[in-house]
């Protein structure tokens, strides 16, 4: 990522380090970005983890561990999780047919444990991490159709959520692929082998109408004010029901492991907790408990400060029927908080992965 970093560098770009990966936290006035990509575009980078699955029975074999169905179709994708035997999260995925292979994109450090726990002896599957081969950049915000049609050449951007066309960025092939609306704006991953990700990204940011770049703090802000649950924080070992993730789940689906789990809470019609969205007036940390007068009754997952608000958000899962009023405990204080409906920001295009409890 040597060219990559002295892109972001030039940009005044602050830097962290998840799952081994070098990571851009945030650039310069963050709170201006933030409302840059909600008012235009931005672009940000990925650290995925990158799953490469071949071999004549690559389509059957996944489906049969996931909760989503695998397309069968070249160009077509889902967004699924793995669960374990609990019927817990183990991570969260995209899911890509390639024609003769498929693409799995994990979050980051889930590529390599998530590969090594599927046994393939039996049938003709091959299984590749390839998270170093390739790039992964998106683009959101109320002009990010405009912007990626502006620089793709040889395909019109894609319109139908999690289906992609193949093309080329500044004489790169790319696959440029719609997403579910996971910032709540228009949005768009754009895949690039890695050799070249450098001009991809500057094409992206520069070429066309303006974008900003932006960090992974303002990408956890943006999911927040949409409604959005990602990993770890509020999927990591959580029951999908309890998460209201069904844009994850086919449960007409055949058998997957930790299915009997779910269908089990999902049968008897009510999930012991949900989560729910938050305004507090001083920011919490993850693992907050949520009070109703003396009593806990759910607990912080993360938060952020949120411009387009002016005001500290949070997810926190709480006691399923609770309804009424709440504080946040911070340091032995309790303090102000309202439960508040999600998405927290409305938008035009509504995150696909937005709760829902039925």
């Amino acid at each position: 990522m040597d060219d990559r970093h002295a892109f972001h560098e030039e940009h005044g770009a602050r830097f962290e380090t998840v799952a081994g990966r070098e990571v851009v936290t945030r650039y310069r006035r963050p709170a201006r970005t933030h409302r840059a990509v909600r008012n235009g575009v931005g672009v940000t980078e990925h650290p995925f983890g990158v799953i490469v699955v071949e071999g004549e029975d690559r389509v059957e074999y996944i489906d049969n561990v996931l909760t989503n169905t695998v397309p069968t179709t070249d160009g077509r994708g889902t967004y699924a999780l793995l669960l374990d035997p609990q019927g817990r999260i183990s991570t969260d995925l995209y899911v890509f047919n390639a024609g003769e292979r498929l693409l799995l994109f994990t979050p980051p450090g889930r590529a390599t444990p998530t590969a090594d726990g599927w046994e393939t002896f039996i049938q003709d599957v091959t299984i590749t991490v390839a998270s170093g081969d390739f790039a992964v950049f998106s683009v959101h915000g109320p002009t990010a159709t405009e912007k990626v049609a502006s620089v793709l050449a040889g395909a019109a951007a894609p319109g139908e959520p999690l289906t992609f066309v193949r093309g080329s960025i500044a004489d790169v092939g790319v696959s440029a692929v719609r997403d579910d609306n996971i910032v709540g704006e228009e949005g768009y991953f754009v895949i690039s082998q890695a050799e070249g990700a450098v001009d991809v990204l500057d094409d992206l940011v520069n070429h066309g109408p303006a974008a900003v770049p932006f960090g992974r703090a303002t990408w956890g802000a943006l999911t927040l004010e949409a409604g959005t649950p990602i990993f770890p924080a509020e999927l990591d070992g959580r029951i999908p029901n309890v998460v209201g993730l069904r844009s994850a789940m086919d449960f007409e689906k055949g058998c997957y492991v930790g299915q009997e789990v779910v269908s089990r809470i999902e049968n008897r019609g009510q999930p012991p907790n949900r989560l729910v969205g938050l305004r507090v007036d001083t920011l919490p940390d993850a693992g907050a408990a949520v009070m109703a007068g003396d009593d806990a009754i759910g607990e912080i997952t993360r938060a952020a400060e949120s411009p387009l608000l002016d005001a500290a958000v949070a997810f926190a899962f709480v006691d399923f029927e609770f309804e009424g009023e709440v504080t946040v405990r911070i340091d032995g204080h309790d303090v102000s908080a309202e439960l508040t409906p999600l998405p927290l920001v409305e938008t035009e295009f509504p995150s696909r992965r937005l709760p829902r409890y039925e």
